[in-house]
């Protein structure tokens, strides 16, 4: 059978170039072609497909053909539940519910590296500036699925509200924040649950006055829900903390779902079981590097400070790793025998979120580890995915 790439390069669709709402339309139809959301997708994936692909190739094309997918992580054909994947990364969240039974039926992400490793693992290309994207055009779906940024909160001005439609309350409290997409396409799609990741300072920031928003609104959604801050130390070998949010709709459960957090198992994890063989001298620091981060530990130490690089115990688990890892890999040094410490290979940073060995890396070692640095641990995500899929299949029905 015809595969997904084959069907790429017949079209002379070259990656880089068609990190767009066009192929994202076109790539989003050709999964969900036969699962009854493909009216969302099909008018505009015909546009590009005439107005962009086929005009650079001699013969005319289908709007689908039957192919196979070609890519580590292919869309479910048989699946228990619909989901969105926004604010998507470079896929972890999706992998997680993909592993519970899940299928994705409309992705956003706005970074185009993000984009290019997404499509590489999935054969999909995620819409871009979720700002942008109208609520009606999302399919309906029973999990609504968002990694979302933490931004300052403002109210909207009276005028503004009005201008919108909308009525005073919470949900207008969030707009010009990135949660303000989410709470308008919950209060359009009514999915029966959702599931949200942040981080654990979301609780505490602002004086609370921003977490307290964000729960105020989604309550006042239609929504009960539960949050709990988890810790990837208990499936992956590094200290991650995040704030998990998930809530069931009241109109759909009655307030009746039976819904727990995961009993973490525990932690087991050691550094030294992701860490690859035969590195590339190139992962290791340079003297002026490392006499730097020695130096300004050394000064801060002398002043209370707790700042400093993280040479890891080979034995025990990592500091959080963060999206700043390209810069300099202080947080998690490796040890090395008589020579400087050195920094996680690319795919050392896959396995240390929980990232399968076929997971593909089809960027620069930079743009690697602001991805994973900014991704989720995926076997905790996976933890709470399969609470989430248990709630709804229990007390769906």
């Amino acid at each position: 059978m015809t595969t997904y790439s084959e069907i790429k390069e017949r079209l002379n669709i070259k990656i880089d170039r068609h990190l767009n709402d066009g192929f994202a339309a076109l790539t989003h139809y050709w999964q969900n072609h036969t699962n009854g959301v493909s009216q969302y997708f099909k008018p505009s994936a015909k546009e590009y497909l005439q107005k962009e692909i086929l005009s650079t190739v001699e013969d005319s094309e289908q709007l689908y053909i039957p192919f196979k997918f070609d890519v580590p992580f292919p869309p479910k054909t048989d699946f228990k539940f619909r989901f969105i994947d926004l604010f998507a990364g470079i896929g972890g969240i999706r992998l997680a519910y993909q592993n519970v039974g899940g299928k994705c039926v409309f992705t956003s992400e706005w970074n185009n590296f993000a984009k290019k490793t997404y499509e590489a693992n999935f054969g999909e290309v995620p819409y871009g500036d979720i700002t942008g994207i109208n609520e009606n055009d999302i399919p309906d779906h029973d999990v609504l699925l968002a990694g979302f940024p933490c931004q300052p909160f403002s109210i909207a001005g009276v005028s503004k509200k009005n201008a919108l439609g909308r009525k005073h309350g919470f949900l207008d409290e969030t707009q010009g924040t990135l949660f303000f997409d989410i709470a308008r396409i919950i209060e359009k799609k009514k999915p029966k649950a959702f599931m949200l990741e942040n981080v654990k300072n979301l609780v505490s920031h602002d004086k609370g006055k921003t977490f307290k928003v964000i729960r105020n609104t989604l309550t006042e959604l239609g929504y009960s829900i539960y949050y709990q801050v988890l810790d990837a130390k208990h499936f992956v070998p590094q200290h991650r903390e995040r704030i998990i949010i998930v809530g069931f709709r009241n109109e759909f459960f009655k307030k009746n779902e039976s819904f727990e957090f995961p009993k973490l198992p525990k932690s087991k994890a050691k550094i030294k079981n992701i860490l690859e063989t035969d590195i590339d001298p190139k992962y290791t620091l340079s003297d002026k590097l490392w006499n730097y981060l020695q130096d300004y530990a050394a000064k801060h130490k002398a002043k209370g400070n707790g700042f400093g690089f993280g040479l890891t115990d080979l034995e025990g688990i990592s500091r959080t790793m963060s999206a700043r890892y390209y810069k300099d890999g202080a947080e998690i040094l490796i040890p090395q025998e008589n020579s400087n410490p050195r920094r996680l290979t690319p795919r050392e940073c896959a396995r240390l979120q929980g990232f399968p060995d076929k997971f593909i890396i089809p960027v620069s070692n930079n743009q690697a580890y602001k991805q994973f640095g900014n991704s989720v641990a995926v076997p905790l995500i996976q933890a709470v995915a399969k609470q989430l899929a248990k709630t709804l299949e229990e007390n769906g029905k």
